[in-house]
């Protein structure tokens, strides 16, 4: 199925024609581990963790790599303030950042280069670019010199001045222009540091994704994403050191970004108090509910993130999974799955996620209408093939009811047993005592279904229960 992705160089849909199909390269911005990530850091593994299914199943073999950040000054702040190395903080956070995205339902990428791995290409990067006059020392600096480069600019749409304005950082007088940036910088005694040409020193945090794509991936690659805080300066200026240092070929074929997460309508930010710590989080709700919600808005567009959209993702999934609970008799292989067209088609029209749940909706609604043996299993597999492909559905559907909205397990035999006391009652007439052990259990927010296959139960969801 041919893919579309809007191509933030060109500011236009694109189809997308890889390089070579037996080899697609794909480079997302990961994290700098000084800490949890908050949940706008998980939306481009989400979103473009999509995306590298997408082009797996369409476009070729791929090659997907996320970084990790594992220099930096607040890596150092925070190593300081605990009085331990570096590496004490950055492996704890990476291998936390992992762990979440895992239970996000995030497929682990091919590569995850670490930008101390890279020292040396760094360096040899920053002797390149000297050598042809993209960069210049001084005072144990290397600096691009944004002068040389015709193209800068170009991504992010941005003026000289607005770019520098932009970059908020400190006008050196050892710079050429105030726009140029740092590649390498010097490091005290009390600072992590590595031998180069220019002194002891450590990369400055732009150039180590330029190292790190093309040491893994080649000079030039045909994907390259992140969220859309990093368009200027981060990737505008990997765009000038990679195109530089590679004698003009052209760094990335295609530029991916997401929107940010909003609060209540307003940005997050650690000023507002109200940044959203994913860790956290997915000890308070189902990792299905973030990861719905995660890909509920077009992935271009902002995504306000609130306890009212947060209530609504957990009542989408509820009744998906009533589906499936309601059709526990049909069994379904995996092999058996199918992902219809029009819902994949969806996907590969720039990750068009809001018309594809709306498709998904449509799949559960014929899942429920299904009367006869044959569609009933067709309708099931369609919607078990459209939901795994987006990570959704993969709960036990019983499971999926018997836990509160924080995620957390309700003790199911305390349930059972006042339902057996319940069955017991009425079977002896005492219907007051029936009614009052349902009340006793919506009280702990637990409904009671009397169906045609029996009595079933549920921890109702906050829109249920103050209906």
């Amino acid at each position: 199925m041919k893919l579309r992705l809007y191509n933030t160089l060109s500011r236009r849909i694109e189809d997308f024609v890889p390089m070579d199909p037996a080899r697609i390269t794909m480079y997302v911005c990961g994290p700098t581990v000084y800490n949890y990530i908050h949940v706008g850091n998980a939306r481009p593994a989400v979103v473009f963790g999509l995306l590298a299914r997408l082009l797996r199943r369409n476009c070729g073999t791929l090659v997907y790599a996320r970084n990790i950040t594992d220099v930096d000054d607040k890596i150092n702040a925070a190593a300081r303030d605990a009085g331990v190395p570096i590496a004490t903080i950055t492996t704890r956070y990476a291998q936390a950042y992992h762990d979440d995205l895992a239970r996000l339902g995030v497929d682990a990428p091919d590569l995850v280069p670490h930008a101390t791995a890279h020292i040396a290409e760094i360096i040899a990067m920053c002797e390149t670019l000297i050598a042809s006059g993209h960069a210049y020392a001084a005072e144990s600096h290397v600096l691009f010199n944004v002068d040389s480069f015709a193209g800068y600019g170009k991504l992010s749409g941005r003026s000289t001045e607005d770019m520098i304005a932009g970059a908020r950082v400190e006008v050196a007088p050892y710079k050429k222009n105030p726009a140029d940036f740092v590649l390498w910088k010097p490091s005290t005694d009390d600072l992590p540091g590595w031998a180069s040409p220019w002194g002891r020193g450590r990369p400055g945090w732009h150039i180590e994704c330029s190292a790190m794509a093309a040491a893994h991936l080649g000079e030039t690659i045909d994907i390259h994403a992140g969220g859309n805080d990093l368009m200027f300066p981060h990737h505008e200026n990997e765009v000038a050191q990679s195109t530089c240092a590679h004698g003009g070929k052209i760094f990335a074929r295609y530029w991916l970004h997401n929107g940010m997460l909003t609060f209540g309508g307003r940005k997050m930010s650690k000023s507002l108090g109200n940044v959203m710590v994913l860790h956290e989080l997915l000890e308070k709700y189902p990792a299905e509910v973030l990861r719905l919600l995660l890909l509920r808005a077009h992935y271009r567009q902002p995504l306000d993130w609130s306890d009212s959209t947060l209530a609504q993702a957990r009542s989408t999934l509820d009744g998906w999974y009533g589906v499936l609970r309601d059709r526990a008799d049909v069994e379904v292989a995996a092999a058996e799955e199918t992902v219809p067209e029009a819902f994949e088609a969806a996907l590969c029209d720039d990750i068009n996620t809001p018309a594809a749940f709306a498709i998904l909706a449509g799949l559960a609604d014929a899942a429920r209408q299904a009367s006869n043996a044959a569609d009933r299993h067709r309708s099931k597999a369609a919607l078990l093939g459209a939901a795994h492909l987006v990570g959704l559905l993969h709960e036990n559907a019983e499971t999926w009811f018997k836990q509160t909205e924080s995620g957390a397990a309700i003790d199911a035999a305390w349930v059972q047993g006042l339902l057996d006391a319940r069955q017991a009652a009425r079977a002896a007439r005492d219907f007051a005592r029936a009614d009052q052990i349902r009340k006793e259990l919506a009280e702990h927010n637990v409904v009671i279904e009397d169906s045609a296959e029996g009595v079933r139960w549920k921890v109702a969801s906050t829109s249920e229960s103050s209906s």
